[in-house]
């Protein structure tokens, strides 16, 4: 059980199993998938030494894993945490609400004694007396004051976490009517998060039909997400996959196997290589084009010859243009800030409508970047 798990135990983690809390790899390698804490579509390759945490998806080969933090010390905790501390915080406004109750409330009841004992004198009736008094006290309602802006604020921060926005505190929630810039990451925010295949380069006498098949219907096989891509988008393009035979994943490097008879193989050049199949000049070409441009590359060959080169990337999601466009008809100058390379950034920007791209900027400087622009006298 995981509630079990101590800082120094190792545990195992099989493909496709979450990963059950925060820790160093001791041994195996594979592909983690990290999107849930950090949005990235593109899976993590990781191997011995490498750094994991818990709740993340491992997408390829077996792992063991030496704990380091666990329970409310792992990175997943620390988050929920920060909503909880949004929800328990007071804002401004709620302290002046809190202000102001503390002198309403006893004049309300006192205005509210009063009138109970002005009816009481007037020989009216006990009924009617407490029926004034009460009324008094509900239609003044002091209850309202202090309720209602802690709960608009627990309502803010809660439908916020709903929607994968984790609000620091209820100040934040306050300081939202002055922001002027919004920056945006790319991947899993303004694109799908999702790989996509997106292009087939083929070598001359090739057929497109029989590449997606052979290659798809290997990569069908393996559980890495890119692999998965290429299986999803040459089912989509030629139905019905066959069933691959002698499938070996070839660690870090790719999968082989036999397709209908052809002895087939899907992965980095290197894979190819080994196999004394290179890539004719075309398909180099179209490798390295893909691969300056961020997006993956994988090269796919059968029966000693290289055959094509199939590029998966992240796709932009069909609402972000519209997205941006109502941003800036709010007034709000949107920024995007990625880590990825600049030419896949200004490319994802300007399918949009974004400017400003900042981009080949690590997850740890971001914050130098959101802390450049406040200088700079923006509201972030």
């Amino acid at each position: 059980p995981v509630e079990e798990l101590a800082v120094g135990d190792r545990f195992v983690v099989r493909p496709g199993e979450k990963i059950a809390t925060d820790g160093v790899i001791e041994e195996g390698s594979s592909a983690v998938d990290a999107s849930m804490l950090t949005g990235e579509s593109v899976p993590v390759e990781v191997g011995a030494g490498d750094a994991v945490s818990g709740a993340t998806v491992n997408a390829g080969g077996r792992l063991l894993v030496r704990a380091t933090r666990v329970g409310a010390d792992t990175q997943l905790a620390q988050m929920a945490r920060l909503v909880e501390e949004a929800q328990t915080g007071k804002a401004q406004v709620q302290r002046l609400a809190d202000r102001i109750s503390g002198i309403f409330v006893p004049i309300v009841i006192a205005l509210s004694a009063a009138t109970l004992g002005y009816w009481l004198g007037t020989g009216e009736g006990a009924g009617a007396a407490f029926t004034a008094a009460v009324a008094v006290l509900i239609i003044a309602c002091p209850c309202a004051l202090g309720l209602a802006t802690p709960t608009a604020l627990l309502v803010g921060t809660g439908r916020g976490a709903q929607l994968g926005i984790l609000i620091k505190g209820p100040e934040v929630l306050e300081s939202t009517r002055a922001i002027d810039t919004v920056v945006l990451d790319k991947t899993g925010t303004v694109t799908e998060g999702k790989m996509t295949l997106v292009e087939v380069h083929l070598a001359d006498g090739q057929d497109r039909e029989e590449v997606l098949r052979l290659a798809g219907a290997l990569e069908h096989a393996s559980e890495h997400p890119i692999a998965q891509a290429i299986a999803r988008g040459a089912a989509e393009r030629v139905g019905t996959l066959p069933a691959p035979e002698d499938f070996v994943n070839v660690e870090g490097l790719g999968v082989q196997g036999v397709v209908d008879g052809h002895a087939v193989l899907v992965g980095r050049p290197r894979l190819l290589e080994q196999w004394s199949q290179h890539l004719p000049a075309g398909l180099a070409r179209a490798l390295e084009e893909a691969q300056a441009g961020g997006r993956t590359a994988v090269a796919v060959g059968w029966d000693g010859e290289a055959r094509a080169v199939l590029v998966v990337a992240d796709t932009v999601k069909p609402t972000s243009a519209e997205a941006i466009a109502d941003l800036r008809a709010l007034g709000l100058t949107p920024v995007l800030l990625t880590g990825d390379n600049q030419a896949v950034a200004r490319t994802v920007a300007a399918q949009v409508g974004i400017d400003e791209v900042i981009a080949e900027v690590l997850p740890a400087d971001k914050v130098d970047v959101v802390k450049r622009l406040q200088a700079e006298g923006k509201t972030v």
